[in-house]
């Protein structure tokens, strides 16, 4: 279940913390210390967690490297936990593919799929089971059920007759969670990455229960910048609400960030309302005389998995810029030599920013998890944190965007705030596996006329791989967030009038 603090959520916090502690300080020798840090975090002779204290830090060194953005390192060849470290002690390291990896001797190589009879099995006399499978598939060996596998179509059949419930079944999560089965298995039964599948969005990395898969990161190159002088802008996503623990308002959030070195804070929602507007724009002017729907572009995740799994319905998605993009450009017109940090939810958003089809403007992209190792390394208590300027240049629609069919709903308040005769008709869907159905609905004419909102994350954005809390709670902390400004639809910003210069 997201949202519980677990041994793989400290692992993971206290990598990044220290990732963070090492970029800050002065005069360090990175090779000497990087090789340090899993000693430190797992001190002693006695393994915490696994079998071997030696495996234990070893998964520690790999998360480190990634975390700094550097590649894993082959486990049949020598190479040392501080190799090509001097490549990420720098201030304008891109990310370099694949994002998301998977550290294979932390991998518990689980099934990938498998229903199994439990020692719940009673021996019923009518067992039930053997007569709903399909596949004769199960048996009674000493009196109990058993389950061929070579026959075994994971139908389910037998978990719902069961009486006793003593069927069940188990999928690796990583797989379970991915909604473009992108996950397989290698030759040793390990999880196995199908990248021309996989679209980055991150779920996989934190569904791990063994803390296997990790995605790589610019902790270390943000921290560097702002030592170096640079003038470094966060943009900070709408999902941020109740990220940082309960009293962390928004407005005692900017402060915190400008403890940090941050030369200001901006809201992500200003993208999001001129996002708004301009698919608002688009769906006027397209549907249904030039195609038959529209599909909102936000979520990349979302987006890429469209484009792959039904190219013919690429030209439906909105060309829109995504908020984080409009507010990175706003933010370089106003300040033409400042680099900008994306802190956000969202794995999938640091491929956004590196690519090259689409210039983002975003110079570094950090989670909240991240964003919390920088607060921990500085010793910042955010609980005392005075709080700065209010932030209320985003509208409340815009704000909505972090939450499941928040966007859907900003484009359509816009269009029928204009045309108050017209009804939009809007479908939303969260995790991938639902927007592949809702475009199925779609590729049936089924949708015709509608406005169709995907997220990869189930939840949508507040749900994202890079999260602090439950999905609930910050749900409604969004929700509660989204209907505090005056400015309540997305038209009402006071940036409406800059689309056009951003996206010349």
């Amino acid at each position: 279940m997201r949202g519980i603090y677990n041994s793989v959520t400290d692992i993971r916090r206290k990598v990044f913390t220290e990732i963070a502690r090492m970029a800050y300080a002065d005069n360090v020798d990175y090779a000497k210390r990087i090789e340090e840090i899993p000693y430190e975090i797992l001190p002693g002779t006695k393994a915490k967690y696994r079998n071997s204290i030696f495996l234990e830090r070893a998964i520690i060194g790999e998360r480190l490297r990634l975390g700094m953005g550097l590649p894993l390192r082959e486990m049949s060849e020598y190479g040392a936990l501080s190799d090509g470290i001097e490549e990420s002690v720098i201030a304008t390291k891109y990310y370099d593919d694949p994002l998301i990896n998977i550290i294979k001797f932390a991998c518990n190589a689980c099934p990938e799929k498998k229903v199994f009879v439990t020692n719940g099995c009673q021996g019923c006399l009518s067992h039930q089971c053997t007569e709903v499978c399909p596949k004769d598939a199960i048996h009674i060996v000493n009196g109990r059920s058993l389950i061929d596998q070579e026959k075994c179509i994971k139908c389910g059949r037998c978990m719902d007759a069961c009486p006793y419930s003593a069927i069940v079944k188990i999928e690796r999560p990583c797989a379970a969670s991915c909604g473009m089965n992108a996950i397989g298995s290698d030759e040793e039964g390990k999880a196995v990455i199908n990248y021309d599948k996989c679209v980055s969005c991150g779920q996989c990395l934190v569904n791990c229960p063994f803390g296997a898969i990790v995605d790589k990161g610019q902790i270390f190159q943000t921290i560097y910048s702002i030592k170096q002088g640079d003038e470094v802008i966060a943009a900070v996503a709408p999902a941020f609400v109740g990220q940082f623990g309960p009293s962390v308002t928004p407005d005692k959030l900017k402060a915190a960030l400008m403890t940090l070195g941050f030369s200001d804070v901006v809201e992500v929602a200003i993208g999001a309302d001129l996002c708004t507007i301009e698919e608002a724009a688009d769906f006027l002017d397209k549907v249904p005389e030039k195609q038959p729907f529209m599909a909102t572009s936000c979520c990349p995740a979302w987006s890429v998995m469209a484009k792959k799994e039904f190219p013919q319905f690429a030209s439906y998605i909105s060309m829109a810029l995504t908020p984080m993009v409009l507010t990175a450009r706003m933010i370089k017109k106003d300040h033409p030599n400042c680099k900008v940090v994306f802190i956000g939810p969202c794995a999938a958003k640091k491929l956004e920013a590196s690519r090259r089809s689409v210039r983002s403007d975003v110079d570094f992209v950090l989670t909240f998890e991240e964003v919390m190792g920088l607060f921990e390394a500085k010793a910042i208590d955010l609980e005392q944190i005075v709080e700065s300027e209010p932030l209320l240049a985003g509208s409340n629609d815009g704000r909505g965007f972090a939450v499941s069919g928040g966007v859907a709903k900003a484009v359509k308040d816009v269009i029928e705030k204009e045309h108050p005769d017209m009804q939009v008709k809007v479908q939303a869907a969260e995790g991938l596996k639902n927007c592949k159905t809702m475009l199925m609905m779609a590729k049936a004419g089924r949708l015709n006329g509608y406005l169709l909102e995907g997220m990869a994350c189930p939840g949508g954005c507040v749900a994202g791989a890079g999260t602090l809390q439950p999905i609930p709670k910050s749900s409604a902390a969004v929700k509660r967030y989204a209907t505090e400004n005056t400015k309540k639809t997305s038209d009402e910003s006071d940036y409406a009038h800059r689309l056009h210069e951003l996206t010349e």
